[in-house]
């Protein structure tokens, strides 16, 4: 049978842009300390990881062309074959950990959106801690993250172009995921190429301009992209909220589910 949240979909209203850009600045009047804490934890799992990534290549980038004993560069071309298997499994290894952190990654993106819809209800729903959507989800939220690195490379393998259709049904996953983590991967991804294509250009509109103002931190010396990163989640949290809406009962079994 058919998870009810299809024919939600269906019969979902259509999102006010304006009304939704409106009522994401209110609320992130309301978040902000809380996105802040989230994207602290976000950067506490992908700092490590860069560095995991970029040590190693750095170091074979410098053995690659070394110093000699004069202190002069040496310009000789190496045997890249030589270094074939090497590479090979350095590509795996930082795919492998780019799915581990995007996973880590939309836990907490997921325990944000549960936020929002506690802040803007004024609900005392109990949203667990930051990493509570993590346990016993992992195994779901790693086949999410190859997923998306799928969609997302053959759309870009396809002229690029498709990229621009894709990263609207992408940006919702983590929002069907919050506030559904029973539905399977392929359902969470079939619901939200659903919404996105009903709506696709209010939404599009939505993560280009919400995008944007995430990005304004950086006019505050850098620090301040910290506060607004998470900023492009609220629109999005009100395109699930204005379109679908939420079943109390439903969605307070649901929060058990992860409790």
């Amino acid at each position: 049978m058919e998870h009810p949240i299809f024919q939600k979909i269906e019969n979902a209203k259509k999102p006010d842009f304006g009304d939704i850009l409106s009522k994401s600045f209110e609320l992130f009047k309301k978040v902000w300390e809380q996105a802040l804490y989230h994207v602290l934890i976000t950067l506490a799992a992908v700092v490590p990881m860069i560095l995991l990534v970029y040590i190693p290549y750095i170091a074979f980038f410098l053995s690659m062309g070394a110093l000699d004993t004069q202190g002069n560069y040496d310009y000789v071309e190496p045997d890249l074959m030589e270094y074939l298997p090497l590479l090979i499994g350095y590509i795996i290894v930082v795919l492998a950990l780019i799915f581990v952190v995007q996973a880590f990654v939309y836990g907490i993106t997921a325990h944000f959106i549960r936020v929002l819809k506690k802040e803007d209800l004024g609900t005392n729903e109990d949203v667990g801690g930051y990493l509570s959507l993590l346990k016993g989800n992992y195994k779901k939220l790693m086949l999410l993250s190859l997923a998306t690195f799928g969609i997302a490379l053959l759309a870009t393998l396809a002229c690029y172009l498709p990229i621009f259709y894709v990263m609207v049904p992408l940006q919702l996953l983590v929002v069907f995921f919050a506030f559904h983590p029973e539905l399977t991967v392929s359902e969470i991804i079939k619901a939200s190429f659903k919404l996105g294509n009903k709506y696709w250009l209010i939404i599009f509109g939505l993560v280009i301009v919400s995008s944007l103002i995430a990005q304004l931190g950086i006019i505050l010396c850098i620090v301040g992209v910290f506060f607004t990163a998470y900023f492009v989640h609220i629109p999005m949290y009100y395109i699930y909220k204005d379109c679908i809406g939420f079943d109390t009962v439903s969605e307070e079994n649901e929060s058990l589910i992860v409790s």
